[in-house]
């Protein structure tokens, strides 16, 4: 590394489709941010990103549009993701001479095309060299997990586009399946569900209150209510309800059976010896979708293994792209750039 090299920042990006997650080495988590990007159509210029932006959805008037430039955990809108990643490396970075070097981390079955996108809109942000990881891995290194032992560690990663379900031993990925089945896709069941149950209509935002205050995957004890407002679709007028938990428990009933299904699909290819240590260590959840309330309880009534939600399930692949830094030589490169791997290495 050349004499400038000890002034370069490194950084680890949790792009999701949900939330940009930002790690500074040295620093941890400077940066949690919605991944929301308000635009004004008529001059194509920034109006807000991330939390800013996020309070317009739903709300702009018609020259303003705000967007949502991941959807199922890839790029969706190139020129809008690239631009949002340059906003928030000039805000996690300030002014600075240096580029910095990135790992950005990726569902696991993203194809070569989207793993292009994620290099090419990090570089064009002002990345110097951006290396990618997949979320599964990113997610045991922030739990904590030594993944370079030959044991079977099993991580379900539920973020907002996807749900990454993978059993990693010796620092890779044996058996992975990714669904685009999480929080987004959750969001919009209870929209089905309140338009289909009460002939309302609510917003994206309304959803989500819902799905954390009252949410739930697994029959709860004591039942609890959310007021919800919204349009009725009857009248065209504003009317309020009272919403259940045990509404919530039917209305998210088939998108959760479908993230049980594809633990289950991986569980069942597993080799042997690596399903054993996941019997015995159990299963960890991580993401922010894993808060959804009894979602760790139906997978271990399901399954019949423990499983745990981990300490800090949102930042922990933002953590682990972070502390993915220090394995860079691993991981896979940006080969749009002259430079090689071996060269931060000399």
């Amino acid at each position: 590394m050349g004499i400038l090299g000890g002034f370069r920042t490194d950084m680890g990006i949790d792009l999701g489709t949900a939330s940009v997650l930002v790690y500074l080495k040295g620093q941890g988590i400077v940066m949690n941010e919605p991944s929301v990007v308000a635009i004004d159509k008529n001059t194509n210029k920034l109006l807000a990103v991330g939390e800013e932006a996020k309070k317009m959805l739903g709300r702009t008037p018609g020259n303003i549009v705000a967007i949502r430039p991941m959807r199922d955990g890839v790029i969706s809108d190139f020129e809008i993701t690239e631009r949002m990643l340059k906003y928030f490396f000039n805000k996690a970075l300030g002014k600075t001479f240096f580029k910095p070097r990135t790992v950005i981390c990726v569902p696991s079955g993203v194809t070569e095309v989207e793993k292009r996108a994620v290099l090419e809109a990090s570089r064009n942000a002002g990345a110097s060299k951006t290396y990618l990881i997949e979320e599964p891995i990113a997610a045991a290194i922030g739990a904590g997990i030594d993944i370079t032992q030959p044991n079977g560690n099993m991580v379900i990663d539920v973020g907002g586009g996807t749900t990454d379900v993978a059993v990693i031993s010796l620092g890779g990925i044996v058996i992975s399946q990714s669904i685009k089945v999480a929080g987004d896709e959750c969001n919009e069941a209870i929209i089905r569900y309140i338009r289909k149950k009460h002939n309302m209509m609510i917003g994206e935002r309304t959803a989500e209150e819902l799905k954390m205050n009252i949410g739930t995957a697994y029959p709860v004890e004591k039942e609890a209510y959310m007021e919800v407002r919204g349009r009725n679709l009857m009248t065209g007028l504003p009317r309020t309800i009272k919403v259940s938990s045990s509404e919530m428990l039917e209305a998210l009933e088939e998108t959760v059976s479908q993230i049980v299904e594809t633990v289950h699909q991986v569980l069942e290819r597993t080799p042997p010896e690596l399903a054993a240590d996941i019997g015995d260590q159990g299963i960890y959840m991580t993401g922010g979708g894993s808060l959804l309330n009894g979602l760790s309880t139906l997978i271990s009534k399901r399954t019949g293994i423990d499983t745990f939600v981990v300490e800090d399930p949102v930042g922990a692949v933002a953590v682990g792209t972070g502390r993915a830094l220090d394995w860079l030589r691993y991981l896979d490169s940006d080969s749009v750039d002259s430079d090689t791997l071996r060269s931060n290495y000399r």
